[in-house]
């Protein structure tokens, strides 16, 4: 199976109402599923006061898991920062962003979509290199909630 018989796959799967499809052959499996939502920080109880160390998150601000959020990209395809080469990036570390904002651009079959902040805050990571390819689900930007 190659590229664009998954991504036609993937495109017929995005127009029914169906949440999932397997296709499966004798040195091939693919399991393709929609309609799952996206993760949010889970709050982490609080240890004792004996058995607290100091926490380190490379290249982010420690802040209680609750403010903390990511955004996902909601499909495959490659990641870009600006809706062109020679454009700013729509947002750096530091920005504040708003909720319905649009953060980044991840392109699937040729298609530009948008992806939107589903949160108020201050932009604490860019997870993801301009032009990288991203998977389902994974996280392109940490937000500190405001």
């Amino acid at each position: 199976m190659n590229l664009e018989e998954i991504r036609e796959l993937v495109m017929l799967l995005d127009k029914t109402s169906l949440t999932e499809l397997k296709v499966e052959t004798e040195d091939f499996k693919l399991t393709l599923r929609k309609g799952l939502s996206r993760p949010e920080a889970i709050p982490i109880p609080e240890p004792k006061a004996e058995d607290k160390m100091p926490v380190l998150l490379p290249s982010r601000e420690v802040t209680p898991a609750q403010e903390l959020v990511s955004i996902s990209s909601p499909m495959v395809g490659t990641y870009y920062q600006a809706p062109s080469p020679d454009s700013e990036p729509f947002v750096k570390v530091g920005d504040i962003v708003n909720k319905g904002q649009t953060l980044c651009i991840v392109e699937a079959m040729k298609l530009m979509n948008d992806i939107k902040s589903d949160y108020d805050g201050t932009m604490v990571e860019v997870a993801v290199e301009n032009g990288q390819p991203v998977e389902y689900n994974q996280v392109l930007f940490w937000i500190k909630r405001s």
